[in-house]
């Protein structure tokens, strides 16, 4: 018997699930063993914020069977609209250490999609490193934009084939969403976007320490790193995002946070 859905509440129009890393780890390990098709991602304030402007990605991301509030400010807004005294996110790359220890221990092959080749033979090497036993059955780099409904058909042909029972997916946001969604039908695994882990844990971008994590500061660390790149998105999302849910909290109606049918959006 399937395990019922996870809790979802409505922020900013995105229906994000009230739960912790054991719990998100569990499904995705137990639909790995059944072979059940199972759409993840870990969603910061970037995914919430691009998902309120754009109604496609935003069904898309309701579509999702787990919506994790990957960032702080996703999870203290899910405590402070709906009460549900989260204690801890499930941060994408924490997600993906938490799910391949327990492939490892539980003899669940997983497959990495995207990014480069050298930053996926890093990874790679990185996580059997860390876990050992775990087996990666296959691997795919990104081709950097979006890809045509032949390839799409030869990506899930090659995970399916590949043996794999995990997918993990580092593409980013807003392209992992786009790309679980497109690919949930086609293959019978979990598919789990992780956005920027892949790069932390292949070695190519630091991690922000803890303390600044924990309050929610991690996004000054990486305006450091890519000022050029995320200035934008850190400096204009960011507070928009807390005044946005400022205003749902006084009784602004968001978005409906349903599902609904959208055409798939190839990428990879």
């Amino acid at each position: 018997m399937s395990p019922p859905p996870l809790p979802r509440f409505n922020v900013l129009g995105v229906g994000i699930s009230a739960t912790d890393m054991g719990a998100v780890t569990l499904r995705i390990i137990d639909a790995a063993t059944s072979g059940s098709p199972l759409g993840v991602s870990a969603l910061a304030v970037h995914a919430v914020m691009e998902a309120s402007g754009d109604p496609d990605y935003r069904a898309r991301l309701n579509a999702l069977d787990i919506a994790t509030p990957d960032g702080q400010p996703v999870r203290w807004a899910l405590n402070l609209l709906h009460g549900t005294a989260l204690r801890e996110r499930v941060y994408g790359p924490f997600l993906m250490q938490s799910v391949c220890a327990a492939a490892a221990r539980e003899d669940l092959p997983v497959f990495l999609f995207g990014t480069t080749p050298e930053t996926l033979g890093r990874l790679k090497a990185s996580l059997m490193a860390a876990h050992p036993g775990l087996r990666v059955a296959g691997e795919r780099a990104s081709r950097f934009r979006r890809a045509t409904e032949t390839e799409a058909g030869d990506d899930a042909r090659a995970i399916n084939e590949s043996g794999a029972r995990i997918v993990f997916c580092g593409l980013g946001c807003p392209r992992q969403e786009a790309w679980i969604h497109s690919m949930r039908p086609r293959v019978g695994a979990p598919l789990v976007g992780v956005g920027a882990a892949f790069a932390l844990w292949a070695g190519d971008r630091g991690m922000a320490p803890r303390w600044m994590q924990d309050r929610g500061l991690e996004w000054l660390y990486r305006l450091g790193q890519e000022p050029r790149r995320l200035a934008g998105r850190y400096l204009v999302q960011g507070p928009g995002f807390f005044v946005r849910v400022a205003l749902q909290k006084a009784g602004k109606r968001p978005p409906e946070a349903g599902a609904r049918a959208v055409e798939p959006d190839y990428w990879g």
